[in-house]
């Protein structure tokens, strides 16, 4: 870690504010770059004008794809909406529910797996020791910074990631941050 605070310094914050925009937010992130999501989310908001379960429920199909949601991404907003309009998912109460608790009822909603939910839990919901092993930016990072011959899997990320525990969250973050300051791989990057 030391090696990539001297390559990247401070990465910015990255919390959100807890509730159903944040969650929507994720969601729309989910397998895209950077730059296309918030670009969708940008539609989106302008289009729907406030980020809400009836905003989005009120919103045809076609009014969604055309800010940019794929046919799935649509109907993952709108399981989002009606979960929580139907209170069947409690936002509020998420906070006062262990990572494992947490996890679990969001991945009740259809579209959000477990991805989501970790990245939910630590910028949304401040949790410190989430680690979202399946993500393959971090594994990255994570790779180039051990100096790993291949890019490591989740059940290996998962081993890896037990060494920053209780903190695990603040290592994702800084991972993230280094790799987009790492610069392209060179031959020397990995293995030594």
């Amino acid at each position: 870690m030391h090696r990539a605070f001297e390559l990247a310094g401070f990465p910015a914050s990255r919390s959100r504010a807890p509730g159903f925009p944040s969650l929507l937010r994720i969601i729309i992130n989910q397998q895209l770059s950077v730059h296309v999501a918030r670009t969708i989310w940008d539609r989106l908001e302008k289009g729907l004008g406030r980020m809400t379960p009836k905003a989005v429920l009120g919103a045809s199909d076609d009014d969604l794809r055309a800010f940019g949601l794929s046919r799935g991404k649509v109907r993952y907003a709108r399981a989002l909406g009606e979960a929580v309009a139907a209170e069947k998912l409690d936002l509020d109460g998420l906070d006062s529910l262990d990572d494992d608790a947490v996890r679990g009822e969001l991945t009740k909603i259809t579209g959000v797996g477990r991805w989501t939910a970790d990245i939910y839990m630590m910028f949304a919901l401040g949790r410190r020791d989430v680690w979202p092993a399946g993500d393959l930016a971090l594994a990255e990072a994570t790779g180039r910074l051990l100096r790993l011959p291949a890019r490591p899997g989740p059940k290996e990320m998962d081993k890896i990631g037990i060494n920053w525990r209780p903190w695990r969250t603040t290592a994702a973050v800084m991972l993230w941050h280094f790799l987009k300051h790492a610069g392209p791989l060179n031959g020397n990057e990995r293995g030594g």
